[in-house]
């Protein structure tokens, strides 16, 4: 017998085990059992959607409608082409490269299961290239008796052999009402995983449900043990329905388990307050703007004040629409702070954000932000910037002031974080686009505060995050949201340019461009990619694949700016702007755009964020089908920050029917960021919303759908928070504890758990 904890070499062998291990992660029964599968094939139904990915890994089982054995075209051999007939609104097409050899098997009119990988060789038409299969029997006349011989070929033969009964092969399980489909790699295929699982069930002791009886009641939930038989093995819709609702409450839960935890943690740990002050720099940066707030900046600065004055540390999320103006409210924040003689830091993601918000927060200040210097103002604090590729007098200068106290607000990239770095008296952190930073970055920064004080915590995000969103990943935070636009704002347009279908529009998109200079405004020309990989990245010294010179091409940084330098906007003043720039050259270029002396910047995403030019009015995005929608959203916030409407040029060279079309047509439908943000959790699958690049893993969540199951999230965060409040650590619910962990991905958990 086998326990949810057993090693899976123990139970299904090293050889069965190791490919699991390699594939999937997967160790233990528990490991297993938590790979559900994709989806369910019934009689009659296909075993594969009808437009799968490319490179993605699936079976097929129908009748072979049609074979053509044709000669190879430039080598000895044959082909086989194959029409099989899945049930779907179009037969799959299926080549075999030793025709010869298999012909006398798959041939019209037998059944037959095939298992390959997807390779799209026209837009709108698929196949399977040489894949394993096993030939059939009918089912006409009654069930399907146990095979005499084992007829296919590949991983598929193998596995049918394998299950010989004392009648010949056991092919029972195509019989099946429901035959589960599970995620899969060339390696391990669905029908390894099927074996395993069965071999695994058939040896699982009970399992003791770590939920109590009475709210499996109130939420009509499976027991566990029934639950993860039928996720694998159902009969009937009714049990995979039942099945995927117990759990995915499991999932629910886990997450609130540990944001439950950190919130319970975070209500035990103390900060100075900061009390507003009607004399203070908050007050007189206040009388001095020139512009009046919103309502809504009003409202959060309030939710915020209040927040700084209390004696636990404030764990806020603020986040806004590109341009609504959080900058402004961030500001008000630090200088609550200032004003109680403590410093504040700003973690932004890149030296062009950093040097942008120094700029920017330096010039609101005026006089307030210049601390030490002749003409300051009596409440003056000095701002400071710190950045990787300062020079080494800059940096000690800089680090001086912070740890003198002579700096009350400190911008900085990672390099705030360095072990060099001591505060004075640090009292509050903000971190800048807070999805782009690791847990262990935020958490250095927060530690620099001194005598166990844990400094207030602001994180800020222009990626509006819908409720259920907020609610699963972000529980432990009070979110803030700015929805209003501040006066002044202009509208902005955007147009999808279709290249190939149309490419008299990108000379017209060059000649827009040429207009708006010719008004005195300016311009940006966003690239994917900087241009010389080849030069500087893994290509150098290799000669690409036959695939990688068929494949899509992108146009670069580097090309682009030379093109248009030389063509179209050869008359213009034309700037170069990307990542791989030296420091100083990324700041006088950006100078240089801030002071209208470069009418068009060619440049890649790293103007994505808080770079904010008033006079650019038009932005053209060059292979814009290879960006996500959120990150459109936000290149596009660059544009439309002053007086003039703005103007999004989404160009690109994908067909006029298909996804990545549709996406970006819905981009250029919509300005409301959190439509989008639905529209780009949607298209990611969801599952990768803890953060992909965090864990290194693809998915976290195999159930629970962050958008649709508000229902489920809303009760398991409050049993979470009502079991964490009587047993924090979970001390007195193990089997809760076990369950957090194996629901939730393991590095995932710790990531969570940590942020």
């Amino acid at each position: 017998m086998a326990t949810l904890g057993d090693r899976l070499d123990h139970v299904l062998g090293v050889k069965a085990a190791e490919p699991l291990a390699e594939a999937f992660d997967m160790h233990t029964v528990e490991d297993l059992l938590r790979h559900y599968p994709l989806r369910y094939a019934t009689q009659g139904q296909p075993l594969t959607e009808e437009a799968p990915e490319e490179g993605q890994h699936i079976t097929v089982m129908g009748r072979v409608t049609k074979t053509d054995l044709r000669p190879m075209k430039n080598r000895r051999g044959s082909l086989l082409k194959v029409s099989l007939d899945t049930g779907g609104s179009k037969p799959i097409e299926v080549t075999f490269f030793n025709g010869d050899k298999v012909r006398h098997l798959v041939k019209e009119g037998v059944r037959a299961m095939m298992s390959g990988t997807v390779h799209w060789w026209r837009p709108d038409r698929w196949n399977l290239s040489h894949p394993d299969y096993l030939i059939l029997p009918d089912k006409e006349g009654g069930s399907i008796e146990n095979l005499t011989s084992v007829r296919g070929g590949g991983a598929l033969r193998g596995l049918a052999a394998t299950a010989k009964g004392a009648g010949g092969v056991d092919v029972s399980f195509f019989e099946r009402e429901f035959i589960p489909v599970y995620p899969a790699t060339a390696k391990v295929q669905s029908w390894d995983l099927l074996r395993c699982v069965r071999q695994v069930l058939d040896q699982l002791d009970p399992i003791e449900d770590p939920l109590p009886v009475e709210l499996l009641e109130e939420h009509s939930l499976l027991p566990v043990s029934d639950a993860l038989r039928l996720i694998h093995l159902p009969d009937s819709k009714t049990d995979i329905d039942q099945a995927r609702g117990r759990l995915r409450f499991d999932e629910a839960l886990a997450l609130q388990l540990v944001l439950a935890e950190r919130r319970h943690q975070a209500e035990g740990r103390t900060a100075k307050p900061s009390l507003p002050r009607t004399d203070g720099i908050a007050a007189a940066f206040d009388k001095r703007l020139p512009f009046e707030l919103t309502e809504g900046q009003r409202t959060v600065i309030d939710e915020i004040s209040a927040d700084l004055s209390r004696t636990h540390p404030m764990h806020r999320l603020l986040q806004g629409e590109v341009g609504s103006g959080k900058t402004i409210v961030a500001l008000h924040a630090m200088l609550q702070v200032v004003d109680n003689g403590q410093q504040c830091a700003l973690l932004a993601p890149t030296e062009v954000l950093a040097s942008q918000h120094y700029r920017s927060l330096k010039a609101m200040l005026g006089d307030l932000a210049t601390a030490g210097e002749l003409g300051a103002a009596d409440i003056a604090t000095k701002v400071v910037l710190v950045t990787g590729s300062m020079s080494v007098g800059q940096k000690r200068a800089a680090l001086l002031d912070a740890v003198t106290g002579e700096a009350g607000i400190l911008i900085g990239t990672h390099a705030l974080i360095q072990d060099s770095v001591e505060f004075f008296d640090l009292g509050m952190v903000i971190v800048d686009e807070q999805h782009r930073f690791g847990v262990e970055q935020r958490d250095a920064l927060r530690a620099k505060a001194k005598n166990g004080i844990s400094p207030h915590l602001l994180v800020m995000t222009a990626t509006p995050i819908p409720r259920t969103i907020a609610m699963t990943t972000l529980g432990d935070l009070e979110t803030s949201t700015l929805t209003q636009l501040p006066r002044g704002r202009s509208p902005i347009t955007s147009k999808v340019v279709p290249a190939k279908v149309k490419p008299s529009w990108v000379d017209r998109a060059w000649e827009r461009i040429h207009e708006e200079v010719g008004a005195g405004r300016q311009a940006y020309v966003v690239c994917s990619r900087i241009g010389d990989e080849e030069e500087n990245g893994k290509t150098k010294g290799r000669k690409k694949s036959e695939e990688e010179k068929e494949g899509p091409t992108t146009h670069s940084a580097v090309d682009i700016f030379e093109m248009l330098s030389t063509g179209p906007l050869k008359d213009l003043r034309v700037g170069l702007l990307h990542g791989r720039l030296h420091s100083d050259e990324k700041d006088r270029v950006m100078r240089a755009f801030n002071d209208a002396e470069i009418d068009v910047l060619v440049c890649t995403t790293v103007v994505e964020v808080g770079v904010d030019v008033p006079n650019a009015t038009v932005m053209a995005i060059l292979d814009a089908d290879r960006f996500g929608v959120s990150q459109l959203h936000q290149l596009r916030g660059r544009v439309g920050r002053g007086k003039h409407p703005g103007l999004c040029l989404l160009i690109t060279e994908s067909g006029p029917v298909g996804t990545a079309m549709a996406r970006l047509e819905a981009v250029a439908g919509t300005t409301d960021g959190f439509e989008l943000a639905v529209l780009d959790l949607r298209q990611r699958r969801e599952g990768d919303v803890l953060g992909s690049a965090q864990s290194g893993t693809a998915r976290s969540l195999r159930l629970l759908s962050l958008l649709d199951d508000l229902e489920v999230i809303t009760a398991a965060q409050q049993l979470a928070r009502e079991v964490t409040e009587s047993d924090p650590g979970l001390k007195k619910h193990p089997g809760l504890a076990s369950m957090m962990h194996a629901a939730v991905d393991g590095e995932r958990l710790e990531y969570l758990a940590k942020s």
